[in-house]
C-alpha cells in the first residue's frame, strides 16, 4: 500500500485538512478499517475493475471494515468542516457515515487527473482557491480555532463561553451542517490526536481524557479495537492510522 499526503498552503488551512492519494499496488484486494478523522473527502478513484468515478464522503462516526481492490488508486482532499460549508458550501448532515457520488466533470476532474498525485494537488489548489469566501462568520472562525487549537479536548460550554454563542444554537448549527453534535465531533478529534501517543506504544491516556477505562472506551468505540492492538496496526488495516504514520 503507497500513501502520499501534502498539507495545503496557509491560505487553504482554514478549509482544507490534507491531499492525499492511496495506491494498492499489491496484487491482491486488501481488507482494511477506515476509522473516524474529524473530516469529509472528496474522492477521486478508479481501479481495473471500476471505472473513474467523484464521490464526497461525510464524516464517519464508527469504524467501516472495507477492502481495497487491487490496482485501486485514490486522490483525495480531506476538507475540514468550514471547507464543507464556505467551499463546497453544502451541508453534510445526511452523509454521515455514507457517500454520495458527484457529478462527471465536477470541477473539471476527470480519470487523466489521476495520473500525477503533484499535478493534481495544484489543480485542486486552483479550484479551492476560486470558492474562498471573502468573509466568515467570525462566531464560526473562533469556534474551529479553538476546537483545533485544544484537539477537541474543551467542553461545549467553554467553547460557547468564548464565542459568545449558546450551546443550544452551536448544536443546531452542527447537526444541521455536518450531523453530528459539537460534542461528538470534539471526541473525534481527541480520538484522532491520540494516534500519535498510540503509534508511539502509549497506552495510556493523555490529559483529554478522564481515565484509562474512558481512554480504552472511546478508543475501542471508534476504532473497533483496543489501543493495544491498534497500535500493532497489523497489514495495514487502519488507513487513517496508516496515513498519520506517513506524515
Amino acid at each position: 500500500m503507497e500513501y502520499q499526503l501534502i498539507k495545503p498552503n496557509d491560505s487553504l488551512s482554514d478549509f482544507v485538512d490534507s491531499f492525499w492519494m492511496l495506491h494498492n499496488g499489491s496484487g491482491n484486494d486488501k481488507e482494511v478499517v477506515i476509522v473516524p478523522d474529524g473530516r469529509a473527502d472528496l474522492f477521486l478513484s478508479q481501479s481495473p475493475v471500476q471505472p473513474f468515478r467523484m464521490a464526497l464522503f461525510g464524516l464517519e462516526t464508527q469504524p467501516e471494515k472495507t477492502a481495497i481492490t487491487a490496482g485501486a488508486l485514490i486522490f483525495a482532499i480531506s476538507f475540514k468542516p468550514p471547507g464543507i460549508e464556505y467551499i463546497l458550501k453544502e451541508s453534510i448532515a445526511g452523509l454521515l457515515n455514507q457517500a454520495r457520488l458527484l457529478p462527471t466533470g465536477f470541477w473539471d476532474f476527470s480519470a487523466a487527473d489521476l495520473s500525477n498525485f503533484e499535478l493534481f494537488c495544484k489543480k485542486a489548489t486552483g479550484k479551492i482557491a476560486e470558492q474562498l469566501p471573502g468573509k466568515i462568520d467570525e462566531r464560526k472562525q473562533k469556534l474551529f480555532e479553538l476546537v483545533y487549537a485544544s484537539h477537541g479536548s474543551l467542553t461545549v460550554k467553554e467553547i460557547a463561553e468564548k464565542v459568545c454563542w449558546k450551546e443550544r444554537q452551536i448544536n443546531r448549527y452542527f447537526n444541521s451542517q455536518y450531523g453530528i453534535s459539537l460534542k461528538s465531533y470534539c471526541n473525534l478529534l481527541r480520538f484522532r490526536n491520540s494516534f500519535q501517543q498510540i503509534k508511539e506504544g502509549k497506552l495510556f491516556p493523555s490529559e483529554a481524557f478522564t481515565d484509562q477505562p474512558h481512554f480504552i472506551r472511546e478508543i475501542r468505540k471508534l476504532s473497533g479495537v483496543s489501543p493495544k492492538v491498534l497500535h500493532k496496526n497489523q497489514n495495514d488495516r487502519f488507513i487513517q492510522f496508516s496515513r498519520f504514520e506517513a506524515q
